[in-house]
C-alpha cells in the first residue's frame, strides 16, 4: 500500500451499486505522467455539493489517497482506495483551462500515441498497457447506435434489494441511476491509416445527452443532435482533441484484437497558429 498523488482525469458512466451511491471507475496520472486507474469510487466523492447547490466536478484535481494494487486485475495500473469510504483521502488544488489549459497538457500529455498498431501491441503481455493518451490523425465523426433502454437483470436485481440498514431502521428500495439509451462512439485513423470506432464511456456525454434531452423537452433526436454537434462541429473544428483510452478487464483478459475504449475526451482549444486535426464527415 502506498499514498499516491493522483490528478483526477476520467470518470465513466456510473454504474448500479449495493450501496446507496453508485460507483464508477476513475483514471488519472501521477506527478511523472504515469497513468493510474483507481476502482471502486463512490460517485458523491466526485460531484461534490457545493454551498451554492451545484454539483462540483472533480475532475483535473489532485487528491492524495492511500491506494492497494488490485488483486484480482492483471492490468498494472490497477488500484483500489485502502479506505473504500475515502476517509484518507485529501483534495487539493484543481487545474485550470487557463492558456488553452497549459497546466492539464503538463501533466496529461506525457507520453502520447499515434498509433494503434503500437498500443495495442503494448497491451500485450508481459507489459500490459491498459492506459494510454492517443491523437488521432483524422476523425471521421461519431457514430449512434441504439442501446438496451433498461439495465441487465443482474444490475436490476442488485439495487432493487432492500437496505436492512436503512436510516432509522426503514428499508426502502433503491433508485436506480437511468441507464443511457444509446451507444455514442468516435471512427478515427491513426498515423498508419488505421481506422477504428471505439466507444466513448466517458460520463461527461452521457450527462451532455441527459441535458440535452431535458432542454429538448424530452425529444431524443433532438438531443442526439445537439450531442453529435458538440463531439463533430464544436469539438473537431475549434478544439485540438486527444482521447484518453482503457481497455475493459474482460476483453484485456481475452486478448481481444483491440480491448480499448475512449474513456475520455481531452478538449483544449486549438492555440493560434496550431494545425488542426483533419476532418473527414
Amino acid at each position: 500500500m502506498a499514498r499516491k498523488k493522483v490528478l483526477l482525469t476520467v470518470t465513466t458512466y456510473p454504474l448500479p451499486s449495493r450501496s446507496y451511491d453508485e460507483l464508477v471507475c476513475t483514471a488519472g496520472v501521477l506527478e511523472d505522467g504515469t497513468w493510474i486507474r483507481i476502482y471502486p469510487v463512490p460517485l458523491s466523492f466526485l460531484m461534490d455539493l457545493s454551498r451554492s447547490g451545484k454539483m462540483k466536478d472533480r475532475k483535473y484535481t489532485w487528491i492524495e489517497v492511500d491506494l492497494e494494487r488490485r488483486s484480482d486485475d492483471f492490468r498494472p495500473e490497477s488500484h483500489s482506495p485502502k479506505n473504500h469510504d475515502l476517509s484518507s483521502i485529501s483534495v487539493g488544488e484543481h487545474l485550470d483551462t487557463a492558456r488553452t489549459w497549459a497546466a492539464r497538457k503538463q501533466h496529461c500529455l506525457h507520453k502520447v500515441y499515434t498509433s494503434m498498431s503500437d498500443l495495442i501491441a503494448e497491451s500485450q503481455a508481459p507489459t500490459n498497457t491498459s492506459l494510454a493518451t492517443f491523437k488521432p490523425t483524422k476523425i471521421h465523426g461519431m457514430v449512434i447506435e441504439k442501446e438496451d433502454r433498461d439495465w441487465k437483470p443482474m444490475w436490476k436485481q442488485i439495487r432493487q434489494q432492500l437496505d436492512m440498514f436503512a436510516e432509522g431502521g426503514q428499508t426502502e428500495a433503491k433508485a436506480m441511476i437511468p441507464k443511457l439509451p444509446y451507444k455514442f462512439s468516435y471512427r478515427f485513423e491513426d498515423e498508419n491509416g488505421k481506422v477504428s470506432t471505439l466507444m466513448i464511456e466517458d460520463w461527461e456525454i452521457g450527462q451532455l445527452y441527459w441535458n440535452c434531452l431535458r432542454r429538448a423537452d424530452g425529444d431524443e433526436e433532438i438531443a442526439l443532435e445537439k450531442v453529435r454537434e458538440k463531439y463533430e462541429k464544436t469539438f473537431l473544428t475549434k478544439h485540438d482533441i486527444h482521447l484518453f483510452l482503457g481497455t475493459t478487464q474482460k476483453f484485456h483478459a481475452m486478448r481481444a484484437p483491440n480491448p480499448f475504449v475512449i474513456i475520455g475526451v481531452f478538449y483544449p482549444l486549438n492555440e493560434k497558429g496550431k494545425e488542426q486535426i483533419k476532418l473527414d464527415f
